[in-house]
């Protein structure tokens, strides 16, 4: 089996469109920031889920961004990092969601409860340490990263445009989040998830019809797509 860039760069893009579907599905019927200790099985499943989407997520940015590296720019390479940064981060606080605060809910269940509203934007009523500084860097690195990101994609035009212009906005648009009840969370993270898809897809199919054009040798898929 050969394993070529635009193989990997097709393979990028099944993993960006998998995370959105994913990051889609986990909203439905989430419960709320304040339900961790009696609902933590679900929590487990659902962090996890996310986990395998930020996987997924940089997979497909880093694809992206190779795809396109040349056009992006300077504008594109830091917003890639950020974005990706933040992804990372986003993971990082997975983690502790599937598997620390489960060996804290017996013990310490206001700590525990704290902790997840306070990842998810909230105010805590206890003090975390230096967990609300890591949540506010994440959030930070997301804001930014995401924005950066899709309107370096925007211009570069190589990409569906509609859906770099959603990646911005709808990552932008979380700020709106601090000030809005929390039953806007999950529906503003849609239009994330649905960008997602559609970058995916138009990356997938980018090298798809790379590797069908006139010219392109039978069974192979041209180096020269990554430019």
């Amino acid at each position: 089996m050969n394993v070529t860039t635009a193989g990997l760069i097709r393979a990028a893009g099944a993993a960006a469109a998998a995370a959105g579907a994913i990051f889609i599905a986990v909203q439905i019927g989430h419960p709320s920031f304040d339900s961790y200790t009696s609902e933590t099985a679900e929590w487990v499943v659902r962090g996890s889920a996310k986990a395998v989407m930020t996987v997924l997520a940089l997979a497909g940015l880093t694809g992206m961004y190779l795809h396109q590296h040349r056009k992006a720019g300077v504008l594109g390479l830091i917003g890639y990092l950020v974005f990706a940064a933040a992804y990372l981060a986003i993971f990082s606080v997975e983690i502790i969601a599937v598997v620390v605060l489960p060996a804290l809910v017996e013990a310490q269940p206001g700590f525990v409860n704290d902790v997840v509203i306070a990842s998810g934007g909230g105010s805590p009523t206890g003090d975390i340490g230096a967990l609300q500084t890591w949540f506010d860097v994440t959030g930070v690195l997301y804001l930014s990263g995401g924005l950066l990101f899709g309107i370096a994609l925007f211009r570069t035009g190589v990409l569906a445009r509609w859906a770099a212009a959603l990646l911005a906005a709808s990552t932008l648009g979380t700020a709106a989040l601090a000030v809005l009840p929390e039953a806007f969370d999950r529906p503003m993270a849609v239009p994330e998830g649905i960008a997602l898809i559609g970058l995916g897809v138009t990356l997938w199919r980018t090298q798809r019809r790379a590797a069908t054009a006139p010219g392109a040798p039978a069974g192979s898929i041209q180096e020269s797509v990554v430019r």
